[in-house]
């Protein structure tokens, strides 16, 4: 066996020498759903990201591997990725039907639960490189991370008073949007990436939402095709991504961890810096709704925070004690 660091969630199978998916509890499933709901939320909340909460949830390394290997080692990653689909699919539901009209209503409040709730799991990511030695390359990549998203929220604020239409598709359209799957993918695989702000830099986040309905289908069919060519890019990021990720992490994982620390801190600050919710600020200034949006949200962000910070707390001891 290699000299290389493990994280305290990687396990390896000694006799394959490779990262161990085998669930030992139902509560080990039940972590898997819960991560795949938040992963579905990430498509709908503006700057969550899905891999930072697998950080979170000490499943990251896990879920890269089992990505990446679908095809090699499909029994066992499949067994090990089918609670966090279902949750996946469970959560994008809900969040499509229910955190969407919220967001609709009270989209600040909303927002400021999220950012909470990633502020207060930040610890997590930082616990992969406290007792690490900082360098000034190691710096850099951390700034680097911090200043991604921040560059891809601006990006999607310029761009997206350019709204895409798919009333009238041509062909390129089909193989663009096989192109943005492909790069949604690596947003659920990079922590601090969001894919609404990608789909945002599209002009296609809001045309794709408001085209979920079955007048829509019947009036615009072609739109399915465009849904496939979604998926297929996805598929294809998924695996090709997650593959090249499990590389970086095996040959420079504690540098990695540096930017995912940025990466995942540039999110948070993303989540209140998007086109979404700079709309919410420009209301504020001719509406009275203000002092009761400010004081619902901080209220919440609060009580995200503490909440996560309490599950960091619990993760923390419960590695202690199998350590």
């Amino acid at each position: 066996m290699d000299n290389k660091k493990l994280s305290n969630n990687q396990e390896l199978d000694v006799q394959n020498n490779e990262i161990s998916l085998e669930y030992k509890s139902k509560k080990e499933v039940a972590k898997s759903g819960l991560l795949g709901g938040f992963i579905g939320l990430a498509v709908i909340v503006p700057g969550v990201s899905g891999s930072t909460i697998s950080i979170i949830f000490k499943l990251y390394e896990k879920l890269l591997f089992a990505i990446g290997n679908i095809f090699k080692q499909f029994k066992k990653c499949a067994k090990f990725l089918l609670p966090i689909l279902i949750g996946a699919l469970i959560g994008f539901a809900f969040g499509f039907f229910t955190i969407r009209e919220l967001l609709n209503m009270i989209p600040f409040a909303v927002v400021s639960l999220f950012g909470g709730l990633m502020l207060g799991a930040f610890p997590a990511v930082t616990d992969e490189i406290k007792r690490e030695k900082v360098s000034t390359k190691r710096i850099i990549l951390f700034i680097l991370g911090l200043v991604i998203p921040i560059v891809i929220s601006v990006i999607s604020m310029q761009l997206n008073g350019g709204t895409m239409s798919f009333d009238n598709l041509k062909f390129y359209h089909y193989i663009l949007f096989v192109f943005i799957g492909f790069l949604v993918a690596i947003t659920q695989l990079v922590p601090g990436l969001s894919a609404t702000a990608l789909l945002m830099a599209f002009g296609c986040f809001k045309p794709l939402m408001n085209s979920v309905s079955l007048s829509y289908w019947r009036a615009n069919p072609q739109v399915i095709v465009l849904y496939l060519c979604l998926v297929i890019g996805f598929a294809i990021g998924l695996v090709s991504v997650s593959k090249l990720l499990t590389k970086i992490f095996n040959k420079h994982r504690t540098p990695t961890f540096f930017m995912i620390a940025g990466l995942s801190l540039g999110s948070i600050i993303t989540m209140f810096y998007n086109s979404d919710i700079l709309a919410v600020y420009k209301i504020w200034q001719t509406d009275s709704v203000l002092a009761r949006d400010l004081i619902i949200g901080v209220a919440l962000f609060v009580l995200g925070a503490i909440l996560s910070y309490f599950l960091v707390q619990y993760e923390r001891k419960k590695n202690k004690n199998k350590n």
